[in-house]
This record gives C-alpha cells, structure tokens and sequence, in this order.
C-alpha cells in the first residue's frame, strides 16, 4: 500500500531551498493547487517571477511538450510510493518522473531535463521541479551520433545509414506497391585528379560532385557516399524507365561540368547503374550489388552513361553477384578466416615465418577459393576492409606464434592493389603493428610488380614509409609482371618471391631453371632475400637449394592451416609436415 511523501518541517522546506539555490539548477516548489512556493534566481531570470502560474513556465520551457503531459508527469510525481524518512531533510521521492524538455529563444536551443518528485509538509503534497542543463550532452550526442552515421568528408549518409534507409524504404514499398530505384554514381578518371594534382584538390571535387548530385534530387531521396568516389542514391517512388532516364541524365549533367578549383579546370564526369525493386531484387544487399554490376559495365564499355541492370548482362555472371551480395553477409557474420602457411629454411628446414592467406567459410557453399572472391572484393572496395582485418589479425597471430617458438619468426601478409593505393593504408598499417604490440620487424608485406607500376612515384613514397616502420617490402609472384627492373634498385625491396610458374616444371624445365638461376644471382647482387613459392616435390627443393635460394615455400613443407595447427607445426619434424600431420 503507497505510503505517504516525507514529512518536512517548515524549517527544513528552508534549508532545503538554499541548498537548492546554491546548485544553479532551475527549481520550484509547488504545493496542490499549483503556486509557486519557491523558484531558483535562475527560473525566475528564465520565466519571471514566482507569482506566475507554473504550468505556463514549465510549458514555456517544455516548448514541444504538450501542457497535458506535464499535467499526467506531474500526477503521476505525485503518486510515485514512497518510503518514510527519518531524515527530515530528505526530500525526493524515490524515483523521480523524468521529462526532456527544450526551449527555443531565438536561434538559441536548449535541453533540459526535468526530475518531477514528491514531498510533504504538514500533511500537505508538494511537488519538486528540477530543471537541468542537458545541452552539451545533447549536443555531444548528436555530435557523435552524425559521425557514425555520415561521411566525414561530404556529410553525406555513410553505408551504415544508407543501410538502415533503404530498410524503411523497402518496408514502405512492400506496404504501398510501389517500387523504387538504386542509383550507383561512380566519378570517371577520379584518381588521375588524386594522382596528378594531389588528394587537396581530390576531396574538394568529391565534396563540390557530392553538392551537385545532391541538389539533383528531392528532399524524399537519400544519396550516400560509400568509399572512394562512389556514391548510391536511393529513389523512393521512382520507378518507370521514364522517370529512371530523367533523373539519371540530370546526374550525369551535373557531373560533366568542369569543376574549377584552386586555378585547375577538372574534369570528370561520371558512370551510373540502376536497380530496382522489387523487379531485380528485394533485399538491400542484392539491389546495391546488381546497380554496382550495372555501374561496372558502364564503365567498361565508355564511361559517362547510365545503364539499367539486365540479367543479360555478362559484365559479372550471375553466381559472382550473388557471390558479391553474400560477401556482404559474410563480413557481418565473420565466415572470413585466415590460414598460414610455413616458409621453410631451405638449409635446416625449419619454419622461419608465415604467410597469412584469406579463407572464406560460407555456410553452404563450404570453403569459398580467394581466387572467387579476392577479384570481387577488390572491385567493390571490400577489399580496404578485409585487408585490414587480416592484417590486424595476422600481426596478433605472428606475436603468438614467436611466443610458443620461443624465437623470432616473420608474418607474410599480402596487400591488395586498393589497398596499396588507399589513403588509409599507412594508419591501418599502425594501427594493426600498435595493436598487436610489434615493432614492425616481424611483418613482410608481399605486393606485385604490377600493383608499383601503376604509379611509380606514389609506390616510392609509400613504400619508403612502409620501410621507415621496420617492415619489410617483398615482390610477389616475381618475374610474371613488368619486364623493367629498374624498381628493384629504386624501391626499398627486401625479398624476392619466385612465382610458382617457374617452379612447378623443375627440374625438367631448361628454360625455367635458367629464369631461377637468373633471378638467384640477380637477388646475391642486390643482397636480396629469395623465396622459391609452390614447392611441392624433392626434385623441386633440392634444385632451388642447391642453387642458393634460402627459403623455400609449398605443399612440399607444408599446406595453409588454421591457426591452432600451424602452431603445433612449430614443433612438429619436417618429415611430420610432409606426411600431412600438420
């Protein structure tokens, strides 16, 4: 059965206000009829004087709160159980009806939060109002809750709120009949403006190509920027091929004009895809995909077009989009997995380090081969992710490694061309030898000749900086690339890797003995490391040996193994690694 509010004496009531007085809080006291007993220096400068009424004051406080719900807060203040207390000072009841209110005076918002308790004295009901300033914390909030959901450059939506608005506009349109459009943007020759006049002036026509693409559409549409110069716009009710064309070519209008920034007249025009529902898809992950498809094709067969997907389409068959959509998933769920094969010293055939290989576990298609999806993700940009994922992971894997080895080994991790030519790579890189408690040392980051090439003077400062953090650069699949080797004495390159190409004919192969014995003494010179990839016979490991490679890789010493095996094999013979215990 409620008990009564605390009784407080007239004298405590006193007390009690000046302590309240001295909090800065606004608040007033009321009795049962609603006059004001006793009101803070600051409600009074607020609401004026404690004469007046008080439900105007709190409603002009409460300026989106209706009076009725301040009525039923402050009823049910009232009618909140509370406890006898010995204290005769103790006011609140035990658990105060809490309302957010916010006041407008002019352009100036503010939020507060109102505790409404009861209290008694002489057998009388009163009410305790506080007010208190919540608008840097609401403001911080909102702060924080705009950075996790917009692109930092553009103010755009990110993925993650792109997400969560086509969720809505998909249940709108299951409700209503009505269909929809996903519209993929991608800038055609953005990264010649990066790489010819600097990442400055590229964020500053993504965040011009943004505004642009934004004032293209109505206040119902959403455009968010995805990575990169991509972006998806989201066209609730558009629907006909009609209205599709019309919106498409104001797009890529927009994006034909020059853009004049910083003296330079750029430009860069723009590739655009089309899905819609529910005629190409019903899910949010497959409609963004089969757009992307269409957006690719544009591209591949002369930019500065809109293409509508089709399922005649044979720019990405159609289990690879439905491979691509289920990447998506896949991340979320964590089926991606890594696996680390042994590289041996040829000399005493001991492990000496790791190379860390992508697996993806799907839960029906079995073990999915990196040669399926590695191309995929590096086209939707997945790649930036996994990539970081695995090299995070692989730094915390080596540190455990050595720790049961009781020695130093090395971790072999593969960057993706995408990832090489992100701006990020560098802090991801720092981030992952940071978190892993590194030096840096320990890590050999295995990129291909073609990926350097493609921008020589870009490859050179990243990988100085790369160098500059004690890791080591290594050129894989050497000798399948560019036939120059000028970059072997420009670059600061530490290993070499012999691509199994030239590897799986010996020792029958004359001609692929002599690229071997070639690429050997051309690494001797340059006092560069060798590793001889896809070993898997003696004849094969003898030759390399003899010849002086000093590591050696393949099935021969060892297959790709999940983690817990590879650290058993630490310790494991090599004739135990050739049988397949490992």
């Amino acid at each position: 059965m409620p008990t009564s509010p605390p009784e407080v004496s007239a004298d405590a009531s006193h007390r009690i206000d000046h302590l309240l007085e001295a909090a800065g809080d606004i608040v007033f006291r009321l009795d049962a009829s609603g006059k004001v007993l006793f009101a803070s220096s600051r409600a009074q400068r607020l609401f004026g004087s404690v004469d007046q009424a008080p439900l105007p004051m709190l409603a002009a406080l409460a300026a989106d709160v209706d009076q009725a719900v301040l009525r039923n807060a402050i009823a049910d203040a009232g009618n909140v159980p509370t406890q006898p207390m010995a204290d005769e000072g103790a006011l609140l009841s035990p658990e105060p009806v809490r309302v957010a209110v916010r006041m407008h005076a002019g352009d100036q918002e503010t939020w507060f939060e109102l505790r409404i308790s009861a209290l008694s004295h002489a057998d009388t009901p009163q009410l305790l109002v506080v007010g208190r300033d919540m608008s840097s914390q609401h403001a911080t909030e909102a702060r924080l809750r705009h950075m996790a959901t917009h692109d930092a450059l553009t103010g755009l939506p990110n993925r993650l709120l792109l997400s969560d608005r086509m969720r809505m506009v998909i249940a709108q349109a299951r409700r209503s009949g009505q269909g929809f459009a996903i519209v993929t943007i991608g800038l055609d020759g953005f990264k010649k403006v990066n790489d010819g006049l600097g990442h400055p002036v590229g964020d500053a026509v993504l965040r011009m190509a943004a505004a642009r693409l934004r004032k293209m559409l109505r206040d119902s549409d959403t455009l968010a920027r995805v990575g990169g110069d991509e972006f998806v716009a989201v066209l609730p009710g558009t629907h006909s091929a009609a209205q599709i064309k019309l919106v498409t070519g104001r797009l890529l209008a927009t994006t034909q004009s020059p853009f004049e920034i910083d003296g330079h007249t750029i430009y860069v025009g723009a590739s655009i895809g089309v899905s819609t529902f529910p005629e190409h898809a019903e899910d949010e992950v497959r409609l963004v995909a089969l757009a992307d498809a269409a957006m690719s094709l544009a591209k591949e067969t002369g930019k500065g077009r809109a293409l509508t997907y089709s399922s005649r389409f044979n720019a990405a068959p159609e289990h690879d989009i439905s491979l691509e959509a289920a990447m998506f998933q896949a991340i979320r769920e964590g089926e991606f997995l890594l696996h680390y094969q042994p590289i041996v010293a040829a000399a005493t055939r001991q492990i000496q380090g790791f190379e860390a290989l992508m697996r993806w576990k799907h839960p029906t298609l079995g073990m999915v081969p990196p040669a399926r999806f590695i191309p995929i993700a590096e086209t939707n940009g997945l790649i930036n992710m996994l990539g970081a994922w695995a090299l995070k992971s692989a730094c915390m894997q080596i540190r455990q490694f050595a720790q049961a080895a009781g020695r130093p080994l090395y971790m072999s991790v593969n960057i993706s061309p995408r990832q090489f030519r992100s701006d990020k790579f560098l802090q991801v890189l720092d981030d992952a030898i940071g978190y892993a408690g590194l030096d840096g040392s320990e890590l050999v980051l295995e990129i291909t000749e073609g990926t350097l090439m493609i921008d020589p003077v870009h490859a050179e400062t990243i990988l100085t900086r790369m160098a500059e953090r004690r890791a080591r650069i290594a050129i894989d699949d050497f000798g399948t690339g560019y036939s120059s080797l000028a970059y072997l004495k420009r670059f600061p390159i530490s290993v070499l890797k012999i691509d199994r190409a030239f590897i799986k004919d010996l020792p029958a192969s004359e001609k692929d003995g002599a690229i071997c014995n070639a690429v050997l003494d051309l690494a001797r010179h340059l006092n560069l490391s060798v590793v001889a990839e896809g070993v898997e016979t003696e004849d094969q490991f003898h030759f390399v040996e003899q010849r002086g490679c000093r590591y050696v890789q393949g099935y021969l010493t060892g297959k790709p193994m999940p983690p817990q095996v590879a650290l058993a094999a630490l310790t494991d013979t090599y004739q135990q690694l050739r049988e397949g215990v490992a």
